[in-house]
């Protein structure tokens, strides 16, 4: 299988024909490379991934979706965590935060992290951020099953 958009989207290994009952299926093993890049790039910016894995609209509904869910957080007055010594709990919420990828560097770099905490959609918008990125994560699972051609 190869795609001539993304070089590294193509299987040097040979198809494998599966039977099951009348039907026939063509299996493919994946190229690692292929399955390795795309969970890297749904990691790095969600949607990429499956953009890269040849599926378009349904990268772009996730893009749509988590960078709504990080954004709309960030503007409900939301804390983009990241770890700090002595809270071990920060330390979670950071790897769920973090799941978005670049935004979430992003949004350090331009102090947008902070949050007010007097603010009365402060807990909204801490939820809305921690959503985003474990969103992201089990976005990347797709897309290294979608890579991996199992989906």
């Amino acid at each position: 299988m190869s795609d001539p958009d993304f070089p590294a989207c193509s299987s040097t290994r040979e198809s494998l024909s599966v039977v099951d009952g009348d039907k026939v299926e063509v299996a493919f093993e994946a190229d690692p490379l292929r399955v390795v890049v795309s969970s890297v790039l749904a990691w790095v910016m969600p949607g990429l991934g499956h953009i890269a894995s040849g599926r378009v609209m349904r990268g772009i509904v996730f893009a749509i979706v988590v960078l709504s869910l990080f954004l709309g957080g960030i503007l409900l007055d939301g804390k983009v965590y990241r770890p700090e010594p002595g809270q071990p709990l920060s330390y979670l919420a950071a790897v769920g935060a973090a799941g978005v990828g670049l935004p979430y560097v992003a949004a350090h770099q331009a102090g947008w992290n902070l949050g007010d905490i007097r603010s009365q959609s402060h807990e909204y918008g801490n939820t809305f951020t921690l959503v985003a990125g474990l969103l992201n994560l089990l976005i990347v699972l797709d897309a290294y099953d979608v890579a991996a051609g199992r989906r």
